[in-house]
């Protein structure tokens, strides 16, 4: 029964378009920023409410919905997550559903990614009885702060009865059509530091009586490289970048103190232990060795996300019954972040990019950039791809396809 499902799916989501892209315009209308999700979560809510869910929970973790639906038979159980945060950016494009909310506006798809798991949430709840199993649509808040709302709603019990995981991400990198993701390590982990160096100021023609703090900071700066091209093999991972830099506000004084910040990314654990461990002698040596003192303060963020080979197979397959085998592809990781991680660190699971760009309706701009855009034809293709993740999963809980 459940095959007769995948079989149609491509054409049951192509009449959900319509309200997929009504869903997503009004959301990009009235963004909502991190952890000050209000409106955004009682439309969801009040949206699954209406397809008669067996349970529709709010307030999850803080501000996320759980939405269950109980097939028509026993099997598994399987999530399918979706974020709905904005970020602060002020809209510049000039489109119907420009954002209303002056400083905020979805920059990042996450407006598109809810409103596609609701259309796909609307198609399996009309047609749960074909189902072997049940689904939990998880709508998450806060995805772009660290730490994120994906946390918040796990530490809730938002997965509790979950046996896998699948998410997507609107990717306007992508040409529309095209569908990327990874078996096994995908995206990084996510670490931010903060650097304070302590020098001893005075005017810019006695050098000799001071410690620069910018020299000292600049020395750091240079020096923190070395761990990815000296203490790291050449065949692993891992990115520092300095990101700030701020000190003095003359052009005659010596700065007293100089602040500094920025990421680190890496993909294993030993690795991310050593990059900290390797930051943190750097700015102290350098600094004392140069008569400065220096405070680190080192934050670590979201884990990698690391798909399990067996759902990244499932969706790899997904994928290819959605868009055809030449649009489908394993890709290499990348060092962007994501705190769908979190999930996977309590069940196994796969996430996906789903090609979101397109020239001729102007989304050729990168996420969190204030002219960004998809194409919301994208929005279709990632119902269907995790719909039939969901949907081949359950499958294969229950003994393999149904006849």
């Amino acid at each position: 029964m459940s095959e007769w499902l995948s079989s149609n799916l491509k054409e049951l989501l192509r009449a959900e378009e319509d309200q997929m892209i009504a869903w997503r315009r009004h959301l990009h209308q009235y963004p909502e920023l991190s952890f000050q999700e209000e409106k955004t979560p009682a439309m969801i809510a009040e949206i699954l409410n209406g397809f008669e869910l067996d349970e529709v929970r709010t307030q999850v973790g803080g501000r996320g919905v759980r939405g269950l639906l109980c097939g028509g038979a026993p099997g598994p159980t399987v999530a399918l997550r979706a974020d709905f945060d904005a970020l602060p950016i002020q809209d510049q494009k000039e489109v119907s559903y420009k954002s209303q909310v002056p400083g905020v506006m979805h920059a990042c798809g996450h407006d598109a990614h809810t409103a596609s798991l609701l259309g796909l949430a609307r198609v399996l709840a009309r047609h749960r009885h074909l189902l072997s199993g049940n689904i939990v649509f998880i709508f998450q808040h806060a995805e772009e702060e660290n730490p994120g709302g994906a946390i918040q709603m796990v530490e809730d019990g938002v997965l509790e009865g979950v046996d896998a995981i699948f998410g997507a991400h609107l990717w306007s990198p992508a040409p529309v059509g095209k569908i990327l993701t990874a078996p096994g390590p995908m995206m990084a982990n996510v670490d931010d530091f903060y650097i304070e160096i302590k020098g001893r100021g005075g005017h810019a023609a006695l050098p000799e009586q001071t410690v620069d703090s910018i020299v000292v900071g600049s020395h750091i700066v240079a020096t923190l490289q070395t761990i990815a091209s000296r203490n790291v093999s050449p065949l692993e991972s891992v990115v520092v970048t300095v990101g700030s830099f701020r000190a003095g506000d003359s052009t005659n004084v010596i700065a007293d103190t100089c602040k500094m910040s920025g990421t680190v990314r890496t993909f294993l654990p030993e690795i991310r232990d050593l990059a900290e461990h390797r930051l943190k002698e750097i700015v102290i040596g350098t600094a004392t060795m140069m008569g400065a003192t220096a405070a680190v303060h080192y934050d670590h963020g979201y884990p990698a996300v690391i798909n399990t080979l067996h759902e990244a197979s499932i969706l790899r397959d997904a994928a290819v019954a959605a868009a055809g085998e030449e649009q489908v592809e394993w890709m290499k990781p990348t060092m962007g972040g994501e705190d769908f991680s979190y999930y996977l660190q309590r069940v196994p699971g796969a996430f996906v990019f789903i090609g979101a760009g397109n020239p001729e309706k102007n989304a050729i701009y990168p996420h969190h950039h204030p002219l960004f855009d998809i194409d919301e034809s994208a929005m279709k293709i990632s119902a269907e791809v995790l719909g039939l993740s969901a949907l081949n999963y359950l499958m294969q809980g229950t003994g393999g396809e149904e006849a």
